[in-house]
């Protein structure tokens, strides 16, 4: 099989966001309203959360804002952010509790119909708050186990809930891998190939959560010569909870290197922005642009 290298971070940018704009049709409308919510994080959210932002404004698509809660330990009586102005809420936030209130505006803007976008670590957050547990779907790290709720990956194509005792979360090497599309009707992956190959990234292995009314997109086989499960793993999926839409990603892995391949690559940007477009509207408009990757790459 012919195989492709890595492509560089400004090439990838500009490939994708020309591809965007060439083949998007853009109504002229107001652009959809997107909080990104960060501030604390055991990744390097300082970066993640600008990247996350400059996609999003580049596709057109979108009008960004940002809530950067207090630093550990900090004040968090006063951190308040007005959900309900916001048709998709982007979580890139692993920290400490928000206060009773920011909780209940929160949970009462996914219940009647906003949009939420799980990123990578945030779903390490919270492991004690039971509807966050529900929104996100699976989670791991953070103490979760069985009661937190089952694994769940693929095994012999089909999908496999697990209530085996263990402790939920885990990763292997920053690698490349080949992602399978389990659901090619749904509209946030829908015209993308059945296989495809994600740059370097962790795999997130063994998570493990409620898992209730969640669709599984896409998995990867988490090869446990990378330190993986051996298992099929979900890294896509869409949850809802209420009226709200869920679009989970575990795909994204920032840290303090000079670049980050895993958010740099074509198809973290595609499914990143057609999963918000969906969260938001439940609809994507964006087409799947021509240098989505297909290719497994060595």
């Amino acid at each position: 099989m012919k195989t492709k290298k890595c492509i560089s971070r400004y090439f990838v940018l500009f490939l994708t966001m020309m591809t965007l704009f060439n083949f998007t049709v853009i109504q002229a409308k107001e652009p959809i309203k997107v909080l990104i919510l960060t501030g604390q994080n055991n990744h390097n959210w300082q970066e993640s959360h600008l990247i996350l932002q400059k996609y999003l404004t580049d596709s057109g698509l979108f009008a960004v804002d940002v809530a950067i809660s207090p630093g550990a330990g900090g004040d968090m009586s006063a951190f308040r952010p007005n959900f309900a102005n916001y048709q998709a809420v982007v979580l890139d936030y692993n920290g400490d509790a928000w206060s009773d209130a920011t909780n209940e505006a929160f949970l009462d803007y996914v219940k009647k119909g906003g949009g939420v976008v799980v990123y990578h670590a945030a779903d390490n957050a919270f492991r004690n708050w039971k509807e966050y547990n529900e929104i996100i779907g699976l989670g791991g790290w953070g103490k979760r186990n069985e009661t937190h709720g089952p694994y769940v990956y693929f095994k012999d194509g089909k999908e496999v809930r697990d209530n085996t005792p263990g402790s939920g979360g885990g990763h292997g090497t920053l690698h490349n891998y080949v992602l399978k599309l389990r659901n090619k009707k749904h509209p946030i992956v829908k015209g993308l190939p059945d296989e495809w190959t994600h740059c370097q990234d962790e795999l997130y292995h063994r998570m493990r959560g409620p898992a209730k009314n969640m669709t599984i997109l896409a998995t990867a086989f988490s090869d446990k010569s990378e330190g993986g499960s051996g298992r099929d793993e979900p890294l896509l999926m869409v949850i809802q909870w209420g009226k709200g839409r869920i679009f989970h990603t575990m795909l994204g892995h920032v840290w303090k290197e000079p670049t980050h391949p895993a958010v740099e690559c074509t198809d973290f940007i595609v499914t990143f922005l057609r999963g918000t477009e969906w969260a938001a509207t439940g609809k994507v408009t964006q087409k799947v642009p021509a240098d989505f990757p297909n290719v497994q790459i060595k």
